[in-house]
């Protein structure tokens, strides 16, 4: 009988080595080689993934008019640009707890109800633990179908004999291939069954969700080559004394990587918030110097977000700076500008700032916010509650031109903004926004002036 060999593979980015080694040389992880059996040579092992087709001219190739199928949710379907693509594979990642699979269930229940059968594959709870759960949510479509099952080819079976418009794995960590020794979660286990469903769903036209676990670092746990394989990697945000919960796409080959989605976890399970920027401005306070209103773009929506700053002289020789909601570095960049073309003296102050309400802004168009808020702060003098600012800094202190600058204003207008102070190199008619008196500046401090009314 041959004897069986076992190799070293890290279980951060799949590099294999014949030997166990403190550091992986692939990704430079600490303590991440574990020791797995090499897997068996099978005819699955080498299993086209194609259509079986040949080489066609690509005019010569058929779509569907109709080339997506909605999930009934909203918000969903704007993450997934505009909902879920016949063959595609999404992955859903987020920390345990925060709302993964009731909101595949939901969604699940309103797919089977609009667009056919549903198969929900559960590995890590029974079929009567789904029941209650959905008994709790509401979601009982006779059309949505049930397994408890963790073996990768019975799932398969029982693709092929049901049919199912949808197919939901919750989670990708304890599906297992049998052709493979390893444990289901490791590497090659992961690997593999990601691979068998990518070809499930580009063969048969099915699309699959599966659901990814997170390390703590934050990432989906398995190997980096996980996210490359699929379509579509969407991360669910939220902390958990948090009620909403804020659905991101970091990849997305058939929409914007910049959509998120926003929920409010409840009783009855996820609900959609609709207008995020009453959310984040619900509990604003009027008057209080650090506050500011900023608009920004999330793919192609507009929100509007309250920036908090709070600057104090610091008792240490080496200033504290602290920035939640959006880069570090960008903060520390913003107040160089402050104190260089300002003159605001900021070398001996403590500084944190925050974007309310947990959402992370990326885009450069909430600068003129930051800096408002920080000055609001250091001069100890409250911005004007009426007011919004638009516009990103450069280094030289002027306030440059943002794009859809119409649909952020017309947000602003929309929530009772009286004043939007935007850049001057922005073109903007003042007619298409009678009730918004609009204040076009060029340099920071004509935006200190305004927001702080003139001080």
């Amino acid at each position: 009988m041959a004897k069986s060999k076992t190799r070293f593979v890290c279980q951060q980015c799949g590099h294999e080595s014949m030997g166990w080694l403190g550091r992986c040389p692939g990704c430079g992880e600490w303590n991440t080689l574990v020791e797995e059996l090499e897997p068996r040579k099978t005819a699955a092992a080498g299993r086209s993934r194609g259509d079986g087709t040949g080489p066609r001219a690509i005019t010569a190739i058929e779509t569907s008019s109709d080339t997506r199928y909605t999930t009934g949710i909203g918000e969903l379907d704007r993450v997934l640009g505009g909902g879920v693509v016949p063959g595609s594979l999404v992955l859903i990642g987020g920390d345990p707890g925060i709302g993964k699979s009731t909101l595949l269930l939901q969604a699940a229940n309103t797919f089977a109800r609009l667009s056919g059968p549903v198969l929900y594959v559960t590995g890590e709870e029974s079929a009567r633990q789904i029941k209650m759960r959905a008994d709790r949510l509401g979601t009982l479509s006779d059309r949505l179908y049930v397994v408890a099952e963790t073996d990768l080819t019975e799932v398969e079976s029982y693709v092929a004999s049901s049919g199912p418009v949808l197919l939901i794995i919750d989670s990708i960590q304890t599906v297992y291939d049998p052709d493979l020794q390893s444990a289901p979660g490791s590497v090659s286990q992961v690997r593999e069954c990601t691979g068998r469903l990518l070809r499930l769903a580009k063969t048969g036209g099915t699309p699959v969700f599966i659901i990814g676990h997170v390390t703590k670092e934050g990432m989906v746990a398995g190997p980096r080559v996980l996210e490359h394989m699929v379509d579509t990697v969407l991360y669910f945000e939220g902390e958990r004394h948090n009620t909403y919960r804020i659905l991101r796409a970091e990849k997305n080959r058939f929409g914007s990587t910049n959509e998120i989605g926003i929920f409010e976890m409840r009783d009855t399970g996820l609900v959609q918030v609709l207008n995020p920027s009453e959310i984040f401005l619900a509990e604003r306070p009027l008057g209080v110097p650090g506050s500011v209103v900023a608009v920004c773009m999330e793919g192609t929506r507009p929100v509007l977000v309250e920036v908090q700053a709070l600057v104090s002289p610091t008792s240490f020789g080496m200033p504290r700076r602290m920035a939640t909601g959006i880069d570090y570095n960008r903060l520390s960049l913003l107040m160089a500008v402050l104190e260089k073309r300002v003159g605001l003296h900021l070398q001996n102050q403590d500084a944190y700032l925050k974007v309310a309400g947990g959402v992370r802004i990326e885009e450069p168009a909430v600068d003129l916010g930051v800096v408002a808020a920080v000055a609001s702060s250091f001069r100890d003098l409250p911005a004007d509650p009426h007011a919004c600012l638009i516009g990103e800094v450069g280094l030289s202190g002027e306030v440059r031109a943002v794009g859809r600058i119409e649909q952020r204003v017309r947000e602003a207008q929309k929530l009772g903004f009286r004043t939007c102070i935007v850049p001057s190199r922005n073109t903007v008619k003042p007619e298409d926004f009678p009730t918004v008196d609009l204040l076009p500046v060029e340099q920071v401090e004509e935006a200190l002036t305004y927001v702080m009314g003139g001080k």
